[in-house]
């Protein structure tokens, strides 16, 4: 914690940035250790050249000031903006202050601007999603834990599916799996959010369906998707399964994912672009005929986020991201093809893996088996 807000009061003296104030859970959580829940009441961050200090409702107790590595200021509701009033306290008029462009709204901008009239406001959202983009070596061990983690709820999700069984059962295997282990293995953590998704039949042909209660049948197509959560931070584990038996139009899809996937492993490395990565692995889909049933982009930065806050949107495996791997990057490999309701093998087929840029290569750090010479399950 003490790097971090090091490197991150290097760049804002570089930009000429007095105070940084954080309003989005990734960054407070990240240059705080405090994950909030807002609920309704908007919450804060200002770290200046001394002192870091989070901004927490009155609802929340001691909680905030016991969680955060900094100091802690308490609002209470009692009178309309309260929190901009303890604002005033903690940031200086007439000082130029850092906030979150993708993250403020217009409401919370104009009454920045009111309450402290004489201070100029710029955007440091890329500056700090760049600095999250390259971990610490404390960071990448938690992220390694969080991969055997999802491993144990990969394990616990396989051992539940059986046929009848509906998907919120098998996904509450999974995550009850999980929880308990972080418990084991961190006992001062705060156990919250994780999650599991098991998709069965159509119900795969999205990334993030919801789980339902259908029951599993004989010859369904199965994703699992097991997402521990450790102070924040996300690891994910993802696979296609069958129950039973593997159509042969499923499994021609099945094994050309398999073999983008393996493409795919091979080129993370520090000195390649996104971009590129992206394109050589197109051109497997393509000589298949499959490229139009490609989803989204191949993988993405892991770190403080999750399915509702948070994104390090520079370091996303797409065509349009030219940032090139360097080491002590984590991403993941993770290609997805969607084959449309109706059509023979419909649903959606994924691997995915963690993977730790070093300065040579990169170290695979999930260890659950895929492709269907394991993943046919009965």
């Amino acid at each position: 914690m003490s790097g971090r807000l090091e490197r991150l009061r290097g760049a804002l003296a570089e930009a000429k940035v007095d105070h940084a104030l954080f309003t989005s859970y990734h960054n407070i959580n990240y240059y705080a250790d405090f994950l909030y829940c807002a609920f309704g009441r908007p919450y804060g961050l200002v770290v200046g050249p001394e002192r870091a200090t989070s901004i927490s409702a009155n609802i929340d107790g001691g909680q905030p000031g016991r969680r955060t590595f900094g100091d802690n200021l308490v609002y209470t509701d009692w009178q309309r903006d309260n929190y901009f009033r303890a604002l005033q306290r903690l940031i200086p008029d007439g000082t130029t202050v850092g906030i979150e462009f993708d993250h403020v709204s217009l409401q919370t901008r104009q009454k920045l601007e009111a309450a402290l009239p004489a201070c100029s406001f710029v955007d440091i959202a890329e500056t700090c999603m760049r600095l999250r983009m390259v971990k610490s070596d404390e960071e990448i061990a938690l992220i390694k834990q969080g991969a055997q983690i999802a491993d144990i709820g990969g394990a616990a999700c396989v051992g539940a599916i059986d046929e009848g069984v509906p998907e919120y059962a098998v996904a509450l295997a999974s995550t009850s799996a999980m929880v308990r282990e972080i418990a084991r293995r961190f006992p001062g953590a705060e156990l919250m959010d994780s999650w599991t998704w098991l998709q069965s039949g159509i119900n795969t042909d999205g990334a993030h369906n919801p789980v339902t209660s259908r029951r599993i049948e004989k010859g369904d197509i199965l994703s699992l998707n097991c997402f521990p959560m450790i102070a924040g931070y996300y690891t994910a584990l993802e696979r296609t399964l069958f129950y039973d038996y593997c159509p042969d139009e499923a499994l021609r899809y099945w094994e050309v994912n398999v073999e983008v996937h393996e493409a795919g492993l091979g080129l993370i490395r520090p000195g390649r672009s996104c971009a590129k990565i992206a394109e050589e692995l197109n051109k497997i889909y393509a000589e298949h005929d499959m490229l139009q049933y490609r989803t989204f982009g191949y993988g993405h930065s892991f770190g403080v986020l999750s399915h509702y806050y948070g994104r390090e949107a520079g370091l996303e495996l797409r065509e349009d991201i030219e940032t090139v791997l360097e080491p002590n990057m984590v991403v993941s490999m993770e290609p997805m093809i969607m084959i449309p309701e109706g059509q023979p093998g419909a649903g959606g087929y994924r691997e995915h893996d963690i993977l730790v840029v070093t300065e040579s290569g990169a170290d695979n750090i999930t260890g659950f088996p895929y492709g269907p010479g394991h993943n046919i399950l009965g």
